[in-house]
């Protein structure tokens, strides 16, 4: 298909967006940026999410895995089913209570300035890296099928990309995102559908058929039963509530739109929706990698996972309405995780480090700092994508599960002791806790998956003798973000005291 016709269509999908971003924007000031005003309808809120708990990683590397790892993901998909369960009744109530925008405040309340300024910076860490190689991803998918066949470099594309995601989100900020992350979860699940359908056919059977050719070559296995892999179903259930609890309950964007709804109740309804839908589309997902991979034996196309999907999409074989249609459901899956990621980044930097609610200035004065901060991150953006660009690597979704294994054990570790203890911390030794434990849980991850870290590193680490003396051929998974926070917890612990006045004061917000 031609990249121009492509291109032309992504052009018009972006004037969509800045007409929507126009409408919801009018009037907006620094609480429709941060929390929407707490107006937010709930039933678009759980729709929107949708599209960015998924993210292009899922639409690429999700279909891309089943070849080697089977249905394998969906076992963590379910751990992500008891995670939301505990934000909805554990984490949402508390956030409500202390009618919080930033979630972070929570732990300064609890036990002072420097847990609150750890909280955020290991937020900020997480969800920079995380956004930008989802954002790599989809971007790179977009270079080799369009940009580079119209003699456009990749730096260009990458820029031109975050210029126009700043151009809907600078003004209307979470006000705005509700209504685009609604649109473009619209147009991903819709590509979604369309697709599997079509392969489907392509396959000259239906979706009954398709399912029995899958289940033959044993890609619809979803439970692994084998203690020492890394994808052991009680490792990855475990690893996915966990995974749950930190990426979306104890994540400034994901929280920042469930506490823009109105009341706690509807919050909750919200949060219940958004998982069922969920759990359905994770499941659409994995069908249709397992349809591609079908697809693909059948035509001898071999190419690396997280190619599969747009090679067979974008091929000769399909109508040019199939191209256009993966191309607008890509870039839908896009850009819910990267604007609301900028928009929360922002919020969390203006509020946490840079005290701005707490702020006396005025409020154009405020505005202004939130426009620098917003555009100061659409930077760090561009820089860690050229970052990614130039490791060139490839199935992502392993890379973000494991970075964030290492970055969000210290909040899950620092929200557990706040609500599970009544004591207090030493202020002055939080930074030290929290920059240990990640450190060692990332030893053990290295000593228990050496062939991985150096397949991802120039050099050979030589732990492999270690490694089998210590974990024999034991591999530590999604479960890495439980063994941090259990590090983490320990270590507050350690510095921990009993009879807390803060704690007494939180007890009466």
């Amino acid at each position: 298909m031609s990249p121009t016709v492509l291109f032309c269509f992504v052009i018009g999908y972006f004037v969509l967006l800045l007409a929507v971003a126009w409408y919801t924007s009018r009037n907006a000031d620094n609480e429709s940026f941060f929390i929407g005003n707490r107006s937010s309808n709930w039933m678009l809120v759980a729709f929107g999410m949708i599209g960015t708990s998924l993210s292009g990683v899922t639409f690429v590397s999700v279909p891309g895995a089943v070849g080697s790892s089977n249905f394998y993901y969906y076992q963590v998909v379910l751990g992500y089913l008891l995670g939301y369960l505990v934000i909805a009744f554990v984490l949402l109530p508390l956030y409500y209570r202390m009618n919080l925008t930033s979630i972070y405040t929570y732990l300064e309340k609890r036990f002072g300035i420097n847990a609150h300024k750890a909280g955020a910076f290991f937020f900020i860490l997480s969800r920079t890296v995380g956004a930008t190689a989802r954002l790599f991803l989809v971007i790179s998918v977009l270079q080799i099928f369009i940009f580079n066949k119209m003699g456009i470099p990749f730096e260009a594309t990458a820029l031109v990309i975050l210029i126009l995601i700043l151009l809907y989100t600078f003004e209307g900020g979470v006000k705005t995102i509700i209504y685009t992350d609604t649109l473009q979860t619209t147009g991903m699940l819709t590509g979604l559908v369309v697709c599997i359908i079509v392969i489907v056919k392509a396959l000259g059977t239906d979706f009954g058929g398709a399912m029995n050719m899958m289940a033959d070559k044993g890609y619809t296995q979803i439970f692994n039963w084998d203690v020492k892999a890394g994808s052991f179903a009680f490792k990855h259930i475990i690893g996915g509530m966990f995974i749950a609890i930190a990426m979306t309950g104890l994540d400034q964007e994901m929280m920042q739109k469930n506490i823009s709804v109105k009341t706690l109740k509807d919050s909750q309804k919200n949060m219940m929706t958004f998982t069922g839908i969920l759990m359905i589309v994770n499941f659409l997902f994995l069908v249709l990698g397992g349809v591609l991979y079908l697809y693909a034996s059948e035509k001898g196309i071999t190419v690396p996972p997280d190619d599969l999907f747009p090679t067979i999409a974008l091929s000769d074989a399909f109508s040019g309405t199939i191209g256009i249609i993966f191309i607008i459901a890509l870039i839908s899956a896009l850009f819910p995780s990267v604007d609301g990621a900028i928009t929360s980044l922002t919020s969390c930097f203006c509020i946490d480090i840079l005290g701005l609610k707490k702020s006396e200035a005025s409020e154009k004065e405020k505005k202004r700092t939130r426009l620098k901060v917003h555009f100061t991150f659409a930077a760090v953006f561009f820089i860690m994508v050229w970052l990614f660009y130039k490791m060139n690597d490839k199935l992502i979704i392993d890379f973000i599960l494991k970075f964030a294994g290492v970055t969000y054990g210290p909040l899950l570790g620092l929200f557990a002791f706040g609500i599970l203890t009544k004591r207090n911390l030493d202020d002055k030794k939080i930074w030290t806790v929290c920059i240990i434990a990640p450190l060692l849980a990332l030893g053990l991850d290295m000593l228990s998956n050496p062939a991985w870290y150096e397949a991802k590193l120039p050099m050979k680490l030589g732990l492999q003798d270690i490694s089998n003396s210590i974990f024999s051929d034991y591999k530590i998974g999604n479960e890495l973000i439980l063994i941090n926070g259990l590090i983490t917890f320990a270590g507050l612990w350690m510095i921990s005291k009993k009879n807390s006045t803060r704690t007494a004061e939180l007890k009466a917000v």
